[in-house]
C-alpha cells in the first residue's frame, strides 16, 4: 500500500488513557484524535463502550470545560438506530436531561454538566466527546478527570 501525504492525519491505533473505578463500560476510554496523535489537532476526541448497567452510577460527575464540546451517546442496532438502549438522566447549566435515544449534545464553553446517570440500560452504546480547541487530554480533562 502506498503512503499518502494524508496518512499522517489517519489514526489507526488509538491512545488508551484514563483509569475509571467501575463496571459495565470499557476502561480506559479510546482516544482517536488528539494533538499527540496528530500534531497540529486541537480536537480531542475519546470514547467508550458502556456494555452494561454502569458502577459507579453516576458515572460521571459534574464537571465543565475552558472549550466547547460535542457528545454524542450512539445505539447500537442496526435495525433501529436511534434507539439509545438505555436511559441517561444529566443535569446541564443546572436543568436535568433525560434522553434514550441516540443524540448529539452541544456544551459551550463553560457550561456545568453531570453527573451522568443511567437510569436504564438494555444494550451496549456509545459515548463519546468530542472537545473542540483541547488537543490533549490535560487540557481536555483538568486535574485527570476520566
Amino acid at each position: 500500500m502506498s503512503k499518502s501525504k494524508y496518512e499522517k492525519y489517519l489514526v489507526r491505533n488509538p491512545v488508551r488513557q484514563g483509569d475509571r473505578k467501575g463496571t459495565g463500560f470499557t476502561n480506559p476510554a479510546l482516544s482517536y484524535l488528539n494533538n499527540n496523535l496528530v500534531p497540529g489537532c486541537n480536537i480531542f476526541l475519546d470514547y467508550r463502550w458502556l456494555v452494561a448497567m454502569p458502577e459507579p452510577n453516576p458515572l460521571i460527575p459534574e464537571h465543565s470545560h475552558d472549550f466547547d464540546e460535542i457528545l454524542l451517546h450512539i445505539g447500537s442496532d442496526p435495525d433501529n438506530p436511534e434507539d439509545l438502549g438505555g436511559e441517561i438522566e444529566v443535569g446541564v447549566g443546572g436543568e436535568c436531561l433525560k434522553f434514550d435515544t441516540t443524540s448529539a449534545l452541544y456544551l459551550p464553553k463553560g457550561t456545568e454538566h453531570g453527573p451522568f446517570t443511567w437510569k436504564k440500560f438494555t444494550r451496549p452504546h456509545l459515548q463519546m466527546a468530542i472537545i473542540l480547541g483541547a488537543g490533549t487530554v490535560a487540557t481536555a480533562r483538568p486535574g485527570g478527570r476520566t
